[in-house]
């Protein structure tokens, strides 16, 4: 749920969660439903007579994997809708992000948002997992864009790779360290360091340099007696 759940009986935003609650997302217009089918309008007015030729863009191996990619471009922005539905990621009248463009990336598709009035980044990173099982895919990352509040992009991940495991810089929430802070990749903020940057090396024996802080050796009696 977004953050409009209440914590407490007398939580100030219980009106709201109630109002939210009871809202239904409201049918987009025409001139909207019809810039949400564009791509499935636009394939059934083009593609109608050679339907055949898309069967052998899909037996041929190197078209393969771009059909995949674009056939879930055109998925993932109605499953992004219906995930928003039922994450009450909408605003107090019922309206949705709008979805600007999905475009395919090496892990899966990206999806890019126009928030309305009433909703943040914050409902959408909430309601991320809502999103990800929505999309039938492994994950969503929530991307805000650096000078406008209300551009928002999804990262759909379908396929993961060991190299992406790790969040971009540009991903929200921002790290809790930023850039030149002078921590490293390995090093947290208390890691002991040696004067000069100099790392003494191991003793072979275990005994040795103990001497330093014991103190002297004990003199013998037979030379007190002398």
């Amino acid at each position: 749920m977004a953050a409009g759940r209440p914590y407490g009986p007398n939580d100030p935003s219980l009106m709201s969660s109630l109002e939210t609650a009871v809202t239904g997302a409201r049918r987009p217009g025409p001139a909207e439903l019809a810039w949400n089918w564009r791509w499935e309008l636009g394939l059934l007015a083009v593609l109608a007579v050679p339907s055949g030729l898309i069967a052998r863009l899909l037996l041929w191996p190197p078209a393969r994997p771009w059909c995949v990619s674009r056939a879930w471009c055109l998925i993932t922005p109605h499953r992004v809708r219906a995930g928003c539905v039922n994450a009450w990621v909408q605003t107090r009248t019922g309206k949705l992000p709008f979805i600007l463009a999905t475009t395919p990336m090496a892990d899966g598709e990206r999806v890019r948002l126009w928030l309305r009035a009433g909703l943040t980044a914050a409902d959408l990173h909430a309601a991320r997992d809502v999103l990800a099982a929505a999309c039938w895919a492994t994950e969503v990352r929530v991307v805000r864009s650096p000078t406008r509040a209300q551009l928002v992009t999804l990262e759909v991940i379908r396929t993961r790779h060991p190299e992406r495991l790790q969040l971009t810089p540009q991903a929200w929430p921002f790290s809790r360290h930023g850039a030149g802070d002078g921590l490293g990749d390995t090093e947290g903020p208390d890691t002991r360091r040696w004067p000069g940057g100099a790392v003494p090396a191991p003793r072979s024996n275990p005994e040795e340099g103990l001497d330093d802080w014991r103190g002297p050796a004990p003199v013998p009696d037979d030379v007190l007696s002398s």
